[in-house]
């Protein structure tokens, strides 16, 4: 632990203006707040915030985020209030402290809950001032490092855990490689001990076999920029355990497989350099294709800046090589840290506000109902890699990997997305549900009384897009039950033989929970609250003198076709007698591979192989049985199989589509709209075919027909 004058001239050393003063007494002052309180070390508990302080002096962060560190966990944790810490250190290290410090007072339901009020907390603080977050991530890298003294294995887990879900992922966000790297490591010691030990222990046996081949790659790679008359600093640098693992679970390959456990790194003197660089090593090396990436150009999102290739290196050692400048490299290594300095007098406060990522979860934030589905959005922001699209002006957006044109209309701005109603990627108009790809430059096309489709929902995948849907429709759904819940209780009245009248609702009478006259129409039109007990609150009388009215729902009702007697082919494998169904959730028709599955009191349902629904059934084995399709010949029963199909939207498209399931012998039995815009409807279409060969016909039909943009058959 770093004892006060030490901490106090490390800071001095780096920021000489640093109030010497101020950092004493925030010392003094966190020893005597904390007094006899221990950690589950048995050391004493302030030694944790002057940990914590002495990893921000390794950013060379500025004495009011030391001191914030010293006195994070006061509030939390000892007697001392926020206004005692105003008093005496002043407004701006009592609004650091506070954005730090645990909501532990409120009254939460569950540590879900807990944890999610917390990161919201955390947002909305850092989104002011970024050292708040920086103070939390070495909070919790010091947790983390002294993880193993506590006791409870469930408590670990549930912290390590958290570590690689929210805080690691926000120092990757931030830019400070150093801190994700050591938090995704320590957590991973804890989640998967046994997968860490074994790469950790192939790693130190490749280091052992491989040390002179990395020597020989570096000496080459500086000769061939020799060469070319371009002085630089070449070095290698093994990758993480973590991230090792990480890649061998996302490609699904083994430890030998990966051929870039070594990356080698090339710092040059300025941005031309870099690309110097670049054009002389791919001169002298083969390139290996699609792995280059330009990060120069289009930065990430947290500002790190580098080349990026793989090469068949010297000795055919297949290598990966980054490239960038020195300034690249202060930023990789130290993130958000590196764009403030006391000799150029950066402000560390306006930093947040600058990060477009930040401003993307304040938004999140806008649009979501509560802190557990912030958090939910939120994770989804923090873990997808990127794509980069541009709008027609040339303006750039970075989205997640397998973003769509909603995606991308709600990041420009959340009107935009909600009036959306076509997009046109690269001149050409496409469905809403198209992934795009790097470099799409897409114009989005809205209409003024647009609105956002609940369908849009499942093809979304930012966090932002998500939560506008969400707000958007709960809003839409709650004026839906006002009106229907108004005209229910109108109604109602009348009935009881009552006028109605809001005056009567002006106060709220005793016995109504709503506080609100619009929130009882809401309940009631929703089916919380009932009208008749509305009635006989307001009017007492009235249960006497009427029986309660029973509401009878108003549903559609489809007619069902009445099967001819021969109307079953007949299936293989069953029981004699055995009642037998046809799935209505992949509708198999003959020709389909096929298994039954015994319900208890209905007899044999028969699922496509294929289908998705079987997997519920995956731990029942008793309940599948082997079926196949008979072969009665004479059989001339149609059977109904279901597709789904994007039009575009012109006249005689819906025409075109019906005529040819029509010419290829196909019934048509039931469509569905399921989802229009200006450009494109997207149908449900049941079809009575003979068999699968019968449906694959009209299905090649179908996509030679220039109005259907799309058509398969239909999984659910």
């Amino acid at each position: 632990m770093m004892r006060q004058f030490e901490l106090v001239e490390k800071v001095v050393s780096y920021d000489p203006s640093a109030d010497e003063a101020s950092l004493n007494r925030a010392y003094v002052y966190a020893m005597k707040m904390h007094g006899s309180q221990t950690r589950a070390s048995g050391d004493p508990y302030y030694s944790h915030p002057v940990e914590v302080a002495g990893i921000l002096t390794e950013l060379k962060l500025d004495a009011g985020s030391i001191i914030t560190a010293l006195l994070h966990d006061t509030v939390e944790d000892t007697e001392a209030t926020l206004e005692e810490i105003e008093k005496l250190f002043g407004h701006e290290i009592a609004r650091l402290v506070d954005g730090v410090t645990k909501l532990t007072r409120l009254e939460l339901t569950s540590d879900d809950s807990k944890q999610a009020e917390n990161f919201r907390k955390l947002v909305l603080a850092m989104s002011q001032d970024i050292r708040v977050l920086l103070v939390k991530l070495a909070d919790r890298l010091h947790n983390m490092r002294t993880l193993h003294f506590i006791k409870k294995q469930e408590k670990r887990q549930r912290i390590a855990a958290e570590t690689l879900e929210i805080y690691a992922p926000l120092a990757e966000r931030i830019g400070i490689a150093a801190w994700r790297e050591e938090l995704q490591d320590l957590a991973f010691r804890e989640v998967h001990t046994e997968a860490r030990e074994s790469i950790v222990s192939r790693l130190k046996q490749l280091r052992e076999d491989g040390q002179s081949a990395v020597d020989t790659i570096i000496r080459d790679l500086t000769d061939c920029l020799l060469e070319g008359a371009l002085t630089s600093d070449v070095s290698g640098r093994e990758k993480s355990p973590y991230s090792i693992w990480d890649k061998m679970k996302r490609k699904a390959v083994e430890f030998e497989q990966l051929s870039d456990i070594m990356a080698f790194r090339v710092l040059v003197d300025d941005t031309t350099a870099c690309y110097q660089a670049l054009g002389l090593l791919h001169a002298a090396y083969p390139l290996v294709p699609g792995r280059f990436k330009d990060y120069i150009s289009v930065p990430k999102p947290n500002g790190y800046q580098s080349l990026h290739t793989v090469l068949i290196g010297p000795s055919g050692h297949r290598i990966e090589v980054q490239i960038r400048t020195r300034d690249m490299h202060d930023t990789a290594e130290f993130g958000v840290a590196a764009h403030w300095s006391y000799k150029d007098g950066g402000d560390p406060r306006q930093i947040g506000e600058s990060l477009h990522w930040v401003r993307q979860l304040l938004d999140i934030l806008e649009n979501t109902a509560g802190a557990d589905e912030f958090l939910e959005h939120t994770k989804l922001d923090l873990y997808q890699d990127m794509v980069f699209c541009f709008t027609p002006k040339g303006d750039l957006h970075s989205l997640p990997r397998g973003a769509t044109p909603i995606d991308f209309a709600y990041s420009v701005h959340s009107e935009i997305g909600n009036r959306t109603v076509g997009a046109r990627i690269n001149g050409r108009h496409k469905p809403l549900r198209t992934v795009l790809e790097n470099g799409d430059q897409i114009e989005i096309q809205t209409a003024k009384n647009a609105k956002p489709s609940p369908t849009w929902e499942s093809y979304a995948v930012t966090g932002k897009a998500k939560a506008c849907i969400r707000r958007f429709i709960r809003q839409e759904k709650r004026q839906e039950f006002m009106e229907l819940g108004k005209a229910i209780l109108e109604r109602t009245f009348r009935q009881g033989g009552y006028s109605y009248s809001e005056k009567a609702f002006n106060p709220m009478p005793d016995g109504i929970k709503s506080e609100k006259l619009d929130d009882l129409y809401a309940q009631i039109g929703e089916g919380l609250t009932s009208a008749v007990e509305v009635l006989h609150t307001v009017h007492p009388e009235a249960k006497n003198k009427h029986k309660a009215e029973k509401v009878v729902p108003i549903g559609r009702a489809r007619e069902q076709r009445k099967k001819a007697k021969d109307d079953a082919l007949p299936i293989q494998g069953l029981i004699p007698g055995m009642a037998v169904h046809y799935a209505g959730c992949c509708h198999p028709i003959p020709g389909d591979q096929i298994v039954g599955i015994v319900i208890s009191g209905k007899g044999v349902t028969i699922h496509r192989s294929d289908c998705d629904m079987l997997q519920q059934f995956a731990d029942q084995p008793d309940r599948w049985i082997e079926v196949s399709w008979g072969s009665a010949k004479d059989d001339t029963a149609h059977r109904v199989s279901r597709l789904q199909a994007t039009l575009a939207n012109l006249p005689g498209a819906l025409g075109s589509l019906t005529t040819v399931i029509g010419r290829n012998g196909g019934n048509i039995s039931d469509l569905k709209f399921t989802n229009r815009t200006t450009d494109f409807f997207d149908v449900l279409i049941d079809v009575e075919v003979e068999d699968i060969k019968h449906l694959t016909n009209i299905i090649a039909a179908l996509r030679a027909t220039p109005a259907v943009n799309s058509v398969d058959r239909a999984r659910g």
